[in-house]
């Protein structure tokens, strides 16, 4: 009998402590789009619009609500997309001495959170799938990138490959 074994993803020499920019994107559970819709528009008089469901709004207030919960973390940019969320995040030292969280905490306790509050509303047996992808940004060209891609990932929704048209 044969185990799945998951593949690593993380650096295994980084300090995913560490102050820096991070990049995540966390995904729905079979990528069910549960958080919002795309409304398509032109480029010229109207712009492509993105509309929350429920799900998705509790999903954006517990992104404001991560600031205040890890001292260190600043949320640069981020989309909700219908079946997935890319953020860039900024870790800042701990100006106390402590510990700083490690981004997998901060994700973790944000996928716990949103899924918390989201069962409030609706039963639900999984949201976000396991786990999560990250990109430690390493210089000015590299965060330019990730913030174009979190920018215009609405307008480009239907050629992501996480695209569904459910």
């Amino acid at each position: 009998m044969g185990y799945y074994n998951r593949k690593l993803h993380r650096l295994q020499t980084w300090d995913y402590s560490a102050p820096g920019y991070y990049f995540i994107t966390i995904c729905t559970q079979n990528r069910r789009c549960l958080l919002s819709q795309i409304i398509p528009g032109n480029d010229r008089d109207t712009p492509t619009k993105i509309r929350y469901l429920d799900y998705g709004k509790i999903a954006a207030e517990q992104l404001s609500l991560l600031e205040k919960r890890f001292l260190t973390v600043n949320i640069d940019r981020y989309v909700i997309m219908p079946n997935h969320i890319h953020m860039i995040l900024l870790l800042k030292a701990s100006e106390s001495g402590e510990a700083s969280p490690t981004i997998m905490d901060i994700v973790c306790a944000y996928k716990s959170l949103v899924t918390r509050e989201c069962k409030k509303c609706r039963p639900i047996d999984k949201l976000f799938q396991t786990s999560f992808y990250e990109h430690v940004i390493r210089g000015q060209k590299d965060y330019l990138e990730a913030v174009e891609y979190v920018e215009n990932n609405p307008k480009q929704w239907e050629m992501d490959r996480l695209y569904s048209a459910e």
